[in-house]
């Protein structure tokens, strides 16, 4: 085709054209987890690993893991704890020798289900994470809240191990 003035003006009068989304496609992060997915499952590990760790948990490969946030505040330790599917009498808490540990269990439903799973990733069972606190707390104090499968914990301090501020001559 041979360019014109009037071919030139037609097509930069036209309206703008709307842009395309910001990722169109998945980023390239995306793509390589997906790829690690598809090709070391969870468990690809597993035989090699109970037979050198036999008897010792496996959170690495498959085992469960609740992740828990530590805030050190000035008078309190607040302690989260992510425990979704758990439900308040699968939960125990102990505090012992500024240690917690935090004990809790799922159940599969039992469901008749028709066809094959092509994924099945929810897991069931018991699990346990124990963490040691920052610093030396009243466990006689402590309260605990759970709601919508966050667990949390407010520890006091002790008062030899509250944050003071010096004050500089």
């Amino acid at each position: 085709m041979i360019m014109s003035k009037q071919n030139v003006e037609k097509s930069q009068s036209k309206a703008p054209q709307p842009q395309a989304p910001a990722q169109p496609y998945p980023s390239v992060f995306d793509e390589m987890d997906r790829w690690f997915d598809e090709a070391f499952s969870r468990h690809w590990m597993a035989p090699f690993w109970r037979q050198q760790w036999a008897g010792m948990p496996d959170p690495m490969f498959g085992g469960r893991f609740p992740k828990v946030d530590v805030i050190d505040r000035p008078t309190e330790i607040l302690v989260r704890a992510e425990l979704p599917g758990v439900s308040k009498d699968n939960l125990n808490v102990t505090l012992s020798d500024n240690r917690l540990s935090i004990k809790a269990s799922t159940r599969q439903e039992k469901t008749d289900e028709t066809g094959h799973f092509h994924r099945r990733e929810l897991s069931q069972g018991e699990f346990q994470r124990t963490i040691a606190l920052p610093c030396e707390v009243d466990s006689d104090k402590a309260k605990a809240n759970f709601n919508d499968g966050i667990l949390e914990l407010t520890i006091p301090k002790v008062e030899a191990a509250k944050r003071k501020t010096i004050k500089i001559d």
